[in-house]
């Protein structure tokens, strides 16, 4: 079969590095979704990354105990470079070149994130980790994804999740939630769906990026999704 997307964005959490941990980073899971990235690197396709920091830093919580909403934006950014680092260090040791690009500049970790470099890198087969949101506080890890999709003229985004789909209710509280194979920008947003956040959704309607919203702990769903079979909730127009 051949890929349906030729470019991807993949939206993975903090948490999803962790696995059963809570906190940290799980060597184990870490390499489990390496493998799954480097099986649809292998189909051809043009692997960007955007991954969270919720395993190391939350930064409401941090509001919550007085601390500067800047400031714990700036220490959330540090995080997703932990993990940034981190899933780079497993890809590379499955002999995938990878180059971690950051939104703030820190030269002896990472290259700084600049558009057309970001861009060549992906054409010459290298999977590119962002790393450090958008840079700024105030915007989550969801809103620089979808704004990272859409400066790479990204297919479309993969927002790796705990649940396989978008459903009215949360599905882990309510027995028989409906689940949405297909909703549009503007049902999520008016539904006040937490799928991702308004920014991220308004952003990407504006765009007309397509966000597909799956399971990541169904072995093999990335390279479903990549390969257009129907997996999750489609998010478009």
């Amino acid at each position: 079969m051949e890929p349906v997307f030729k470019r991807i964005l993949l939206k993975l959490s903090g948490e999803a590095l962790a696995a059963g941990q809570g906190f940290g980073v799980d060597p184990v899971r870490v390499h489990e979704i390496a493998a799954e990235i480097q099986e649809v690197h292998a189909l051809g396709v043009q692997v960007s990354i955007v991954v969270g920091g919720g395993n190391f830093f939350r930064g409401a919580a941090m509001q919550a105990r007085d601390v500067d909403r800047a400031t714990a934006d700036y220490m959330g950014m540090l995080a997703t470079t932990i993990n940034a680092l981190a899933l780079q260090a497993a890809l590379e040791k499955r002999g995938v070149f990878t180059r971690v690009m950051s939104a703030i500049e820190m030269k002896e970790v990472a290259e700084p994130f600049i558009r057309r470099r970001a861009v060549r890198h992906l054409e010459k087969g290298r999977v590119v980790i962002f790393a450090a949101g958008t840079g700024s506080p105030y915007f989550s890890t969801d809103t620089a994804a979808s704004l990272r999709a859409i400066e790479i003229h990204a297919d479309v985004i993969m927002k790796a999740t705990k649940v396989d789909g978008i459903y009215d209710a949360d599905p882990m509280l309510v027995k028989d939630a409906k689940r949405f194979e297909q909703i549009s920008y503007l049902d999520v947003l008016q539904k006040g769906l937490k799928v991702m956040d308004a920014t991220a959704i308004s952003l990407c309607r504006e765009n007309n990026t397509p966000i597909v919203i799956f399971d990541l702990n169904t072995a093999g769903n990335i390279r479903r999704v990549v390969l257009g079979e129907r997996v999750g909730s489609l998010v478009g127009a």
